[in-house]
């Protein structure tokens, strides 16, 4: 273990003292009927808490701050979604766990950068059979999601961490360019274009916009790396052409987009309260009616309209929290973005991945933020962490153990060798082979 243990220390009372302080503002103010349903919410909280730091100690890492931010949200997510409904919820209380697991799954596939690169064919053969299935689905219920008892699964989230596995590259695979025509291109490029194109047409086809800004989101940051890469010879000209082609295409997909997309766009909420404005208005409504402070766990209005905990969670947690609590859950959000962004990746490939990853991540918070503001069109997508749902949350937390992988340099270990022994192995190592 790499960690400082009086740094592991200090997080752990950390997160416990805030879980234990947004505990003892529901016993306070919120509407808990029965006092028991409070206990059982802090000691299935408490209780997480210390389990999960016992296990990441199993695993071996430079640091566990992304860990520590993983817990800190999930539970607050917890919390939140029990107080919706002034009890401990259970169901999104197993799939936290489950995301926690996800997460450690994540870490562990994502570690070897060298194998993921040799095995891409795989992912670009998933990412595949999972576009299939979405048709499939769609095509037979008109749904976008499969239900399993009473979790559903929507299968066009999984093909978000393939896809930025897809998106992910290194500097030796742009290397590999080949003349077509007069123009120098990489294959990988060309196929990378293929898979967006596809996922786009599915996308549109199976009627799921929402979901197109997140994946329109790790592509370009995608292409952008890889075309950026440390030495490269790019012609600035070609990157304004690019930006300029993906400006046109968003120009004609906003302007032969379907009538109901066109109506959103334009749909005047206040006009419009008791029809596609409603949602919105609600939802603004209950964010001032919060104000700084919000009126009590479990006393909202909002946890009565449609989709509370996931397409207007921002503003659920406004008006029961406040403004000044939801600012810190998305603080908490952006915190968890920027570690892997500030932090030496262990390769480029990782570096590209990452950025991906916290690119899909402020996207996707930011369209349902801004959309349930009314800032933009509502869109429907969730919050990372702290909307329910089981895809979501199962993919956010894979995707957090991939950012974990990133920040873990294994292949450095070697280098604290003695210097007697490198010696050694340089001179029985032929000069041709380091060249090489």
């Amino acid at each position: 273990m790499y960690a400082n243990p009086v740094a592991y220390i200090f997080s752990c009372i950390f997160v416990i003292f805030a879980h234990s302080a947004m505990l003892v503002n529901i016993w306070f103010n919120g509407n808990f009927s029965e006092t028991r349903d409070i206990a059982v919410l802090g000691a299935a909280v408490i209780i997480l808490d210390i389990a999960f730091f016992v296990v990441i100690l199993f695993f071996k890492q430079m640091s566990y701050v992304l860990d520590f931010l993983l817990i800190l949200i999930l539970n607050m997510s917890v919390i939140f979604q029990s107080c919706f409904i002034c009890k401990f919820n259970i169901k999104h209380y197993i799939t936290c766990i489950i995301c926690l697991a996800a997460s450690k799954c994540g870490y562990i596939l994502c570690k070897n950068h060298k194998i993921l690169q040799s095995n891409k064919k795989y992912i670009y053969g998933g990412i595949g059979l999972l576009l299939l299935l979405v048709l499939i689905v769609y095509f037979a219920k008109h749904d976008m999601w499969i239900r399993i008892g009473s979790f559903t699964l929507q299968p066009s989230e999984f093909i978000k961490p393939l896809f930025v596995l897809a998106c992910a590259t290194s500097i030796a695979d742009q290397q590999k360019k080949h003349k077509i025509l007069i123009f120098n291109v990489v294959y990988e490029n060309i196929a990378l274009f293929c898979i967006m194109a596809a996922i786009c047409l599915v996308q549109v086809k199976s009627h799921d916009y929402g979901s197109l800004p997140t994946f329109i989101s790790i592509y370009c940051v995608g292409f952008i790396l890889r075309i950026c890469y440390p030495k490269a010879k790019f012609s600035k000209k070609k990157l304004v052409a690019v930006i300029a082609i993906i400006v046109v295409f968003l120009l004609i997909g906003l302007k032969y987009a379907p009538e109901y997309v066109q109506h959103r766009l334009h749909v005047d909420i206040w006009s419009d309260k008791t029809g596609d404005g409603y949602q919105q208005s609600q939802a603004l409504i209950a964010i001032a009616n919060g104000g700084w402070f919000g009126v009590g766990p479990g006393r909202g209005y909002l946890s009565n309209i449609f989709a509370y905990d996931n397409d207007i969670v921002f503003a659920t947690v406004s008006e029961e929290w406040g403004l000044l609590f939801a600012l810190m859950m998305v603080l908490t959000i952006l915190i968890i973005t920027a570690v892997p962004l500030i932090n030496p990746t262990r390769s480029y490939y990782h570096a590209t991945m990452s950025s991906c990853i916290c690119a899909a991540f402020i996207v996707q918070m930011a369209l349902n933020i801004f959309g349930s503001c009314n800032l933009i069109p509502f869109t429907g997508v969730t919050i990372p962490f702290i909307s329910s749902g089981g895809s979501s949350l199962l993919v956010s937390g894979f995707m957090t153990g991939m950012l974990t992988a990133g920040q873990s340099p294994v292949f450095n270990e070697h280098r604290s060798k003695s210097k007697s022994k490198s010696k050694k192995q340089e001179e029985a190592v032929p000069a041709w082979r380091w060249k090489e």
